[in-house]
């Protein structure tokens, strides 16, 4: 059942009605984060959510704490779209997922990496020329520690979920299957 958050995201990857896949760049996500203050951790688990079950011309990396030192390996990789996953103070309950224009970052509060988000985005549009989204999932906690909040860990899987359904290559026609076979 399309959520809310797949929406945003199929409008945010195809804004004039056509594929990100039509001119054969990427898209990357990059989950940003610290995997030692609780919810903080959103990000990163996204990605590595992801780079457990990878998608063809889908890239995730972990950005961690500083993910302006990603900027090389993205600028290489030259995305159609970036897809930064952070948490983000929304004024919302734990676990609730936005999807943020790159345009609006600066009404959310990121606040555990030095480097404001928006200058992240605002340097990889102008380097790249590619589309930058955020995906913001409001923390319950960012105080020390490794475990996350329960509604935290379920906004984590419906972001991946969400992501993955987004991303993935399109099914070739029932007419192009093997008969019998089952679409993945």
């Amino acid at each position: 059942m399309p959520t809310p958050l797949r929406h945003a995201l199929k409008r945010a990857l195809e804004p004039d009605g056509q594929s990100w896949r039509a001119g054969g760049r990427p898209v990357v996500v990059l989950g940003v984060g610290s995997e030692l203050r609780s919810d903080d951790a959103a990000g990163v688990r996204v990605a590595a959510e992801l780079a457990r079950t990878p998608l063809t011309g889908v890239h995730a990396i972990d950005g961690g704490s500083a993910p302006e030192n990603c900027t090389a390996e993205i600028r290489q990789l030259d995305p159609a779209h970036l897809i930064i996953v952070d948490s983000a103070h929304m004024q919302e309950s734990p676990g609730t997922i936005r999807l943020i224009q790159s345009a609006d970052i600066s009404g959310a509060s990121f606040g555990t990496h030095s480097l404001p988000l928006s200058v992240l985005a605002d340097y990889i549009q102008g380097e790249i020329g590619c589309r930058v989204s955020v995906i913001g999932i409001q923390p319950g906690s960012i105080e020390f520690g490794e475990r996350m909040s329960p509604e935290v860990s379920a906004a984590v899987q419906e972001t991946a979920s969400a992501l993955r359904e987004c991303l993935a290559p399109p099914l070739p026609p029932a007419a192009d299957r093997a008969p019998g076979a089952e679409p993945t």
